[in-house]
């Protein structure tokens, strides 16, 4: 009996193994047949479960016999279920193609790094921008890239006069002058035009934007000590686009845009077109304006030539003018005859963008590209007037190898930038002249899957030279290097080293709109030289079935020798000199985003620790939150609505005297309707009205003579727009 009882046994047990079963499968895209890395497969009603390696493959095991119906998803990507019968015929893997959901954005491919990677499989950090995020920001501020910089980690669009609005960019808490900003790669906004550029860039005509924070050097040259900024501009495709925008606010604003694209052939054509105004705005019932009475007209047209499949040209212009007076409005409103206080910029820029690329074989590519700009400006106040005019070229040749393991960027530029001061004072003209050749080589190098490392070398030759580099010479070597930990888990980690010549064009000259400030004298001051680093870890994965996470966490530091500053002298004339010191700027920025369907939920936090070392005292930099919080919940879905709701908070900040300001909330709303032509929106920007105003003074002493205090807070307070936006075609 216990024979047979033990035989029974065998074949239960054995009718029990075979009865589990295992299927293996390989999950990719149905239009690129790339692998899905972190795809996942399920057997519904079961626990059994699994996530695709990184060729996409996995194996579900424990499958029990009979119809069982299989579950694929991956975010991003419509769900799919197969019902498949147990044991299987089939012995090799079944290839899976999911398709993309509607509401799925294209892979992120970015174009800074002169490379065809995707953001994902670039060694050096980068954050892009993408055109669904433009057409967010740009319904809460349709004028210009203020907004869409500002509300990003580790970015501060810093104000720097209380009636005029000028802005710069500060990255991890340093000065806006080491930042550099192109567009598709042209340096157009450095020196005198960079004081009010980002007030005046429309964002409709961009498709992209990329930011680099920290030093980098290799490709665009060592100005970009605290990071860079590049603007991608929109291209023209078959389809074409034919787009309007117009925009009211509640300040007294108008905004009117328009974007047309579209390829003919073998030709194409972009043309963007814009009229921004904005009427004297005083929220604050004081007399002087927060925002400016300004007009501008913004013209770029764009024409592309493909004589070939292998050859393509670009010629382009880009043409502004803008008027701005900001002040009493006394003033403004045309009672010139007292003495009343007022600002006023006029701006003239024109500049041209060449570029040709040649594709020599499969994997080389040789380019060709050139600028010119012109850019003229007139700063007037009471009793005083600054005006000048910059030209500069840029001039670039560049060799592009892509192999299986090694990517390579060869190149040679040359960039050139003259400045002359119209109708100059007793202190004397301005004037300069500088000159900056180099040559730089930069090698991605994939030796492994989980492995890639990127090298750059740029030599520069700078004249006429600074003070502490007798020859003018600069070295400024960059590495970064891309793990790849598992399949939801990589880390970046990269530095390099950076300079910056010296010109008397910083925030703190423009403070005091240039007077009473001497010439610079080149062969006595030292260019301001850098090095820094970052490191990150970013983490993403699917919380049961569809909701996506991701976490990305930055540490950053940089140390900055020979700052150059402004100092005044006893006899009240001002003079460039380099402090006997140096600035350190160290921090993290933590980024996390949640997304159900259509609800995202991002959530940011940056802490900067920025000091100056100066004379053997340590000071914070000024006008530098140490803690600053990021929330942003986005409802949206597809060709339907969108609804953003926005809370940002900013701890105290030190001011220049050593005072401190108060921390505070901005928070805001905007909705959309899309219709099949057209779209609506409105923005409640600074909902509760946070303003400086309410709990600090903007200047002090006397209404037709003031001394502006020191703007860390917002100064317009609450603005509503609304709008609609036109897609014809």
């Amino acid at each position: 009996m216990k024979k047979y009882f033990l035989v029974l046994l065998l074949i239960l047990c054995n009718t029990w193994a075979f009865s589990q079963n295992t299927l293996s499968l390989i999950i990719k895209d149905s239009e690129n047949r790339m692998p899905l890395i972190g795809a996942t497969a399920s057997v519904k009603g079961t626990t059994i479960g699994a996530s695709a390696n990184a060729s996409g493959a996995l194996e579900l095991k424990g499958i029990p016999d009979g119809q069982q119906v299989i579950r694929f998803s991956y975010v991003g990507y419509q769900d799919r279920q197969e019902t498949l019968t147990f044991p299987l015929a089939q012995t090799t893997p079944l290839i899976i193609l999911l398709e993309r959901s509607g509401e799925e954005l294209e892979e992120v491919v970015i174009s800074t790094m002169r490379s065809s990677r995707t953001i994902e499989d670039i060694p050096t950090r980068m954050e892009a921008i993408t055109l669904e995020e433009l057409g967010e920001k740009g319904n809460m501020k349709p004028g210009d890239i203020r907004m869409l910089l500002s509300e990003s980690t580790g970015i501060q669009t810093q104000q720097t006069s209380a009636i005029s609005a000028n802005a710069n960019i500060r990255i991890q808490g340093l000065d806006g002058r080491y930042t550099q900003i192109l567009q598709d790669g042209f340096p157009l906004y450095s020196g005198f035009s960079s004081g009010l550029s980002i007030m005046q860039i429309p964002p409709l005509n961009l498709y992209q934007v990329e930011v680099i924070k920290g030093s980098s050097s290799t490709l665009y040259g060592g100005g970009a000590i605290a990071g860079l900024v590049n603007l991608i501009t929109k291209k023209p495709t078959e389809e074409g686009e034919l787009s309007f925008m117009a925009n009211a606010t509640s300040a007294g604003g108008l905004d009117l845009s328009s974007f047309y694209g579209k390829k003919f052939g073998k030709f194409g054509v972009t043309l963007f077109a814009s009229r921004n105004t904005n009427k004297a705005y005083d929220p604050a019932d004081i007399g002087l304006s927060a925002i400016p009475e300004f007009e501008r007209y913004t013209v770029n047209p764009k024409l592309y030539f493909y004589p070939t499949e292998s050859t393509h040209l670009s010629l382009g212009v880009n043409a502004s003018q803008e008027e701005r007076l900001g002040g009493d409005l006394r003033y403004i409103d045309g009672e010139k005859e007292s003495n009343y206080y007022f600002e006023l910029n006029n701006t003239r820029r024109l500049s041209t963008q060449f570029n040709i690329e040649h594709r020599l074989s499969d994997a080389a590519i040789l380019s060709v590209k050139n600028s010119f700009s012109f850019y003229d400006r007139d700063i007037a106040v009471p009793g005083y007037a600054f005006e000048g005019g910059q030209f500069s070229s840029f001039s670039e040749a560049a060799y592009s190898l892509n192999r299986d393991k090694h990517e390579w960027v060869l190149g040679a530029n040359l960039w050139t930038d003259k400045f002359r001061e119209q109708n100059a004072g007793a202190v004397g003209a301005r004037d300069y002249e500088n000159t900056t050749a180099g040559i730089f080589a930069q090698n991605t190098f994939t030796p492994v899957d989980w492995f890639v490392l990127e090298t750059g070398l740029r030599t520069d030759l700078v004249t006429p030279a600074p003070a502490n580099k007798s020859k003018g010479l600069f070295l400024l070597p960059r590495l970064s290097a891309l793990f790849r930990i598992t399949d939801n888990l990589t880390s970046r980690v990269g530095g390099g080293m950076g300079y910056k010549t010296p010109t008397i064009f910083t925030q703190e000259a423009e403070n005091v709109t240039f007077r009473n400030i001497l010439p610079l004298n080149t062969s006595q001051a030292a260019a301001e030289t850098s090095i820094g680093g970052n490191a990150d870890i970013n983490f993403n994965t699917l919380i049961g079935e569809k909701i996506s996470f991701s976490i990305n966490h930055m540490f950053f530091y940089t140390y900055l020798n020979n700052p150059l500053i402004l100092s005044l002298r006893p006899d009240n004339l001002y003079e460039f000199r380099n402090a006997s010191g140096y600035i350190d700027t160290k921090g993290v920025e933590t980024n996390i985003k949640f997304g159900y369907e259509w609800v995202k939920l991002l959530l940011g936090y940056t802490y900067t620790d920025a000091r100056q070392h100066y004379n053997g005292k340590v000071t914070g930099m000024p006008l530098t939150p140490k803690h600053r919080v990021n929330n942003v919940l986005m409802l949206e879905k597809e060709d339907n609505f969108r609804v953003g709701l926005e809370a940002y908070y900013f701890s105290p900040q030190r001011l220049s005297d050593g005072s401190k300001g108060r921390d505070y909330w901005i928070n805001g709303v905007m909705i959309e309707k899309m219709f099949p032509k057209f779209s609506l929106f409105l923005n409640f920007e600074n909902i509760f009205d946070t303003r400086q105003s309410k709990f600090d003074s903007i200047y002090s002493g006397n209404i037709t003579d003031p001394v502006f205090n020191e703007i860390y807070a917002p100064v317009d307070g609450r603005v509503i727009n609304g709008g609609i936006k036109l897609d014809l075609f």
